[in-house]
């Protein structure tokens, strides 16, 4: 049985929700700054994860900034 909250995404999921390419998807999980975790060799990521980050990471960064 499956918890609530625990679902898991797949890169092209999440590429869709954030509304984001899939390699820069790749560089933001590799480089360790979104919340990921490899399964079988391909990037999974937790929805309640990632939506944490969501959360915590709105106006830090504007969108052309370095």
């Amino acid at each position: 049985m499956i918890e609530a909250g625990l679902d898991i995404l797949t890169l092209a999921e999440v590429a869709s929700y954030l509304r984001v390419t899939k390699r820069t998807l790749y560089r933001l999980a590799q480089e360790g700054t979104l919340p990921a975790f490899k399964l079988g060799g391909t990037w999974r990521f937790r929805r309640d994860e990632l939506n944490q980050w969501i959360t915590e990471n709105i106006g830090k960064q504007r969108i052309g900034d370095p």
